[in-house]
């Protein structure tokens, strides 16, 4: 899944759709996610970046990762990735 291009991300973790007007809030690592998405960086890259930074556990990242990103896509911030 990737990040649809035109949503923005400020430095204090606010997000904006401008298609919708909506904006949402992400935490410190929400930050860190989004920006490595806008990046381009893969799924696995993602959780191994989380893995080694924080004090976690793989099973939670997963968990809280895929959370995450199922959330995104809810507020239809994120795409699927085009085959």
């Amino acid at each position: 899944m990737n990040l649809k291009k035109n949503i923005a991300l400020s430095d204090s973790g606010f997000l904006f759709n401008p298609s919708s007007g909506d904006s949402y809030s992400v935490n410190p690592i929400g930050i860190e996610i989004i920006k490595m998405m806008k990046e381009g960086r893969s799924n696995k890259d993602i959780s191994k970046h989380i893995l080694e930074n924080y004090a976690v556990d793989e099973a939670t990242v997963e968990k809280d990762y895929y959370d995450f990103l199922k959330m995104l896509e809810q507020h239809k911030l994120i795409q699927k990735d085009e085959q």
